[in-house]
């Protein structure tokens, strides 16, 4: 019986366990991955990939383009200037 409860609350304690992180940030469309041991460090913020290289410079790291990029959110497309109504005759 004890053994029972022990393997139920070992399991329970391995389903609890938080899932790893997606390694992409789904709003930056360029990501960069620093390459150091223990394998590669991704970080994405970057909106050009002329801004990711200019950072990468010099440093064992390549600029890629974000698989999970999302896109821009919705509704902030630039607007249109306002166009200036002409007077009812």
């Amino acid at each position: 019986m004890r053994c029972l409860i022990l393997a139920l609350l070992a399991l329970g304690i391995g389903a609890a366990a938080p899932a790893s992180a997606q390694r992409y940030d789904s709003t930056s469309p360029v990501c960069k991955s620093n390459y150091q041991r223990g394998g590669p460090q991704i970080e994405c913020g970057y909106t050009s990939l002329e801004q990711c290289q200019a950072s990468a410079a010099g440093l064992p790291a390549s600029c890629s383009n974000n698989p999970y990029y999302a896109g821009p959110p919705a509704g902030s497309r630039a607007r249109e200037p306002r166009r200036a109504r002409r007077p009812a005759n």
